[in-house]
């Protein structure tokens, strides 16, 4: 019974450990949610930059996928903001390095950014570099299966739900309120007008009546 308990304990205990290894290895990777987003979307990202070694991380770089647009970030409090963008004013990458301590051991932090999606279904790879305190960099550019993968998501066909379109539908709603209102009022003041129109009228012909009344006599 013992030898079978040491031979469960060879194999069963490195499994174990190696699983346990491999998850916390896995959870330490940088990664872009959400993982599934539609075409021509407006979408809200947000990537989770955790930290891997005993040194803080002070700065992180994010490559934005052929496609994709950077439109416009969330300020983090002890970071600055920076980016890179082509001949077109089109963000390439952006960057977030700290004004402080910046992620230290044991931590991770989050940017939220919002991009516009490509018109045709594709794979986001973010890829991203995460720079340590003492000068060392990881870079999560490899693929599915790497060391330090990048993070992708799925761009897929289907109707865009942004705020964008939204808004554009409440402004057409407005606009079709407005005229609505406006008719009415168009309709209410030539009916508030036609009694007067029919009073002057009566008095013309009263006037005339009148007339021609004094010239028979």
């Amino acid at each position: 019974m013992k030898r079978t308990l040491k031979k469960i304990s060879k194999v069963f205990l490195p499994t174990v450990l190696g699983l346990l290894l491999f998850s916390s290895v896995a959870s330490a990777h940088v990664t872009v949610v959400p993982k599934t987003s539609t075409t021509g979307a407006w979408e809200t990202y947000t990537v989770k930059v955790p930290v891997e070694k005993d040194i803080a991380t002070t700065k992180f770089t994010l490559k934005a996928p052929a496609g994709v647009e950077i439109k416009s970030y969330q300020p983090v409090p002890g970071w600055k903001y920076s980016d890179e963008k082509d001949a077109k004013g089109i963000v390439k990458s952006f960057t977030f390095e700290a004004t402080g301590d910046g992620i230290l051991p044991g931590q991770f932090q989050q940017f939220t950014f919002v991009g516009k999606n490509p018109e045709t279904a594709t794979k986001a790879a973010w890829d991203a570099f995460q720079y340590y305190k003492d000068g060392s960099i990881v870079e999560w550019t490899g693929d599915e299966g790497a060391d330090s993968p990048h993070s992708i998501t799925d761009i897929v066909a289907g109707a865009s739900t942004d705020g964008h379109n939204d808004n554009a539908k409440i402004e057409e709603t407005k606009k079709e309120e407005t005229k609505t209102v406006e008719a009415k009022k168009t309709d209410s003041n030539n009916t508030n007008s036609l009694p007067t129109i029919l009073s002057v009228v009566a008095a013309l012909l009263s006037l005339v009546a009148l007339v021609f009344a004094i010239r028979k006599k």
